[in-house]
């Protein structure tokens, strides 16, 4: 008896330590090791584990919600945790759940979920749920979502919750601009989630967030006041961050311990049921979550309308959330440990079919991750035929014990995304490939965290030279229009293009490039010309092409003016005369000289430049004076930003004007940049001790139209 509870506790040390892992790679890293309904496999079995032997092990994610936020916004405690909702997939368990009382059944919204806080008509602080304890302050990006309201008519303290999303059509349009295949958006969860949580609100404002208010948690002063009424209530939240992995769980922030919500004319008035708040806060121009009121009759009419919208639903979800429609009711049953009594969530009971699958497909990327992907016979699945489904890594395979040939079961994860249910064959995995299915490179499989993938070792594979000819024919380069990464790839991968000089003799392959999909006569007509174009250019455009380590378009300009735009100067250069120029250190030096120790890289660059007709260097250095106010100036960055998405951004800002952004304040510094300027930080008192101007962002933006404008 004993040895098989230590068994059971083993197994569930392997579980928390699965679960784990794949939480933090999802909430804190926005990326899947394995899906949904595996995570939700997983976590069930580790929840009869703990039942069965009565054991719950530190750090067991059924014990914890979320995790702790990473970011350089600040921090704040939530008055009391933030729980997840129960959940079912079962009707009838929803039914059986609400008995004979009355409830409201809406969408559970899968984005991020936030606090709002109103004080005479303004809005004054948003707050994100965080790990459930601990949130971040987003008050400036939640000005610029799209549909908060920034003043209200009610003046007194409303505090609400919502749910920050990015609906897939606006998703799709972002999508859609990005050329660059693996610099585009996972997901619209994600996307909403990086850009709630972005430190310029400028950013944010560009990312069409909106926000869909599910709950009223406090209302007291206004109209409420006249009575001597203050509204709380333990209302659930909806938010992506909860701990079930790929569910968008739902929290409660109920009163502390003892404090209920008021019994008087506002719990049975305005504020007494769900639906006279919703009406309430649309009267406020509040967008509020789709709902209905239901019974247990007629709840599963309900389900089913909600089940034939989500196909065509623009907002992400990923399920239902049921609530007692009396608030005072609902307070009443109180809570557990984990969750509140007064709602529960219901997730999708998935469309399972059973097929064959085919064969894995490998899947090379830029940075030499190849990722397998299920191909299996073709079925039919929420209305649309699906044969395909990413497996993500090499342990999923392995815990699948998938081969070709076997059974499985497949469904659409949140009706949506194609996914692997259940091996049911099981015959094992076999046929990883030893060479990369590209470049016929040797491959190794490297563990990470429990996580087993596999990579192609070759540094020179053309899958990871995407990226190296992206640069080479952007804007800031050779400018070739026409040249889109997807376009690339497939050139590429027909053998058209092996290094940069290849792009200029694109006519070799016409009369396959004239019947690729996509392409026509004009099409490539307008594909050579653009290329006939850009071999016009400048040594600036060319040596930020090469793609050199560090060497941006900033220091491409610095290098240039330092050599006297003599290439054969600048390629033959000693580290030492590289760190002459302003900007370049030893690592950038050491970089550049190690491209060029390569006789490989340089036959290369002989053969590109026998391609170009490179323009004669400038007469003088006026119009690079020009171009470049900050040349001999350094910066130090301090502190938070504002006007820039990070600091990163405003050194990149710096250095593209010809200054230099350094990290410690000596006398060799020429301003100082901290939005705090009165503060008495170390390098604030090493500025003043040293006489160096400190300047806020608007001080450095005035700074730069001023230098611009000379």
């Amino acid at each position: 008896m004993q040895e098989k509870i230590q068994d059971r506790i083993s197994r569930m040390k392997e579980l928390t330590a699965l679960l784990s892992e794949a939480a933090k790679a999802y909430y804190q890293e926005s990326r899947e090791i394995m899906s949904n309904f595996e995570y939700d496999r997983l976590y069930d079995e580790l929840l009869a584990l703990e039942a069965e032997t009565g054991v719950v092990l530190a750090g067991s994610p059924t014990q914890r919600v979320g995790y702790e936020v990473l970011s350089e916004l600040p921090k704040e405690a939530h008055p009391s945790p933030m729980l997840s909702l129960d959940k079912t997939k079962d009707v009838g368990a929803l039914q059986e759940w609400l008995g004979p009382q009355e409830g409201v059944i809406s969408w559970k919204l899968d984005g991020l979920t936030v606090v709002l806080t109103y004080e005479d008509g303004k809005l004054v602080k948003a707050v994100t749920r965080g790990n459930g304890e601990i949130g971040e302050v987003i008050t400036p990006n939640a000005r610029v979502f799209e549909n908060i309201p920034l003043r209200i008519a009610f003046k007194g303290r409303l505090v609400l919750r919502g749910e920050a999303v990015i609906r897939y059509s606006d998703f799709e349009k972002m999508n859609a601009e990005i050329e660059d295949v693996d610099a585009k958006y996972k997901n619209p969860r994600n996307l909403c989630s990086g850009s709630v949580r972005q430190l310029n609100s400028e950013v944010t404002a560009g990312r069409h967030v909106n926000c869909i208010i599910f709950a009223l948690v406090q209302a007291e002063g206004g109209e409420f006041a006249q009575t001597g009424e203050t509204a709380q209530t333990g209302e659930t939240a909806q938010t992506g961050e909860a701990a079930e992995n790929g569910e968008t769980a739902q929290t409660d922030e109920a009163a502390e311990d003892g404090e209920a919500a008021q019994t008087g004319e506002a719990a049975q008035g305005l504020l007494g049921s769900v639906t006279r708040r919703f009406a309430w806060l649309r009267k406020q121009g509040f967008e509020v979550v789709e709902h209905m009121r239901v019974t247990a009759e007629t709840l599963p009419d309900a389900v089913a309308h909600f089940a034939r919208a989500i196909a065509d639903y623009d907002i992400p979800s990923d399920g239902l959330v049921l609530t007692f429609e009396d608030i005072a009711y609902g307070e009443s049953l109180g809570r557990t440990a984990k969750f509140p009594r007064n709602s529960i969530a219901f997730k999708w009971a998935d469309e399972i079919a059973e097929t064959t699958l085919s064969y894995i497909e490998w899947s090379p990327s830029r940075t030499g991750l190849i990722n397998p992907v299920a191909v299996f016979e073709p079925v039919e699945l929420e209305g649309t035929t699906v044969s395909r489904a990413s497996v993500h890594n090499i342990s999923i395979m392995e815990g699948l014990e998938l081969g070709a040939g076997d059974t499985i079961t497949v469904y659409k994860a949140n009706m949506i995304i194609p996914q692997i249910a259940d091996n049911l064959t099981r015959s094992g995995v076999r046929d990883i490939p030893k060479i990369c299915p590209v470049c016929g490179g040797e491959t190794a499989i490297h563990q990470e965290n429990d996580v087993k993938s596999l990579y192609c070792t070759n540094p020179d594979c053309q899958a990871k030279k995407i990226k190296s000819f992206t640069l080479f024919v952007s804007r800031d380069a050779l400018n070739i229009d026409g040249l889109s990464e997807m376009t690339l790839e497939k050139f590429i991968g027909a053998g058209f293009i092996h290094e940069y000089a290849d792009i200029f003799h694109l006519d070799r392959h016409r009369d396959a490039i004239v019947e690729m999909e996509g392409f026509g006569p004009k099409s490539y007509d307008n594909l050579i010309q653009a290329a006939e174009k850009a071999s016009h250019t400048t040594l600036v455009r060319l040596v930020y092409g090469l793609g050199v380590a560090g060497i941006g378009l900033a220091n491409a300009k610095v290098l240039c003016r330092k050599f006297r735009y003599d290439f054969e100067k600048m390629r033959r250069a000693s580290p030492e005369e590289l760190q002459e120029a302003d900007g370049i250190g030893a690592v950038l030096a050491d970089g550049w000289c190690r491209y060029f120790a390569s006789e490989k890289n340089n036959a290369m660059v002989d053969r590109l430049l026998a391609e170009l007709d490179i323009e004669e260097a400038p007469e003088s250095g006026e119009a690079d004076a020009e171009a470049l106010p900050f040349a001999g100036k350094t910066f130090v960055i301090t502190g938070a930003v504002e006007h820039f998405a990070n600091r990163k951004e405003l050194q990149e800002l710096i250095e593209a004007k010809g200054g230099k952004a350094t990290g410690s304040v000596t006398a060799k510094t020429t301003y100082l940049i901290n939005n705090d300027v009165n503060s008495t930080s170390t390098k604030n008192k090493k500025a003043r001790e040293l006489g160096i101007p400190i300047l806020s962002e608007e001080d450095f933006l005035k700074l730069l139209d001023g230098a611009d404008g000379m």
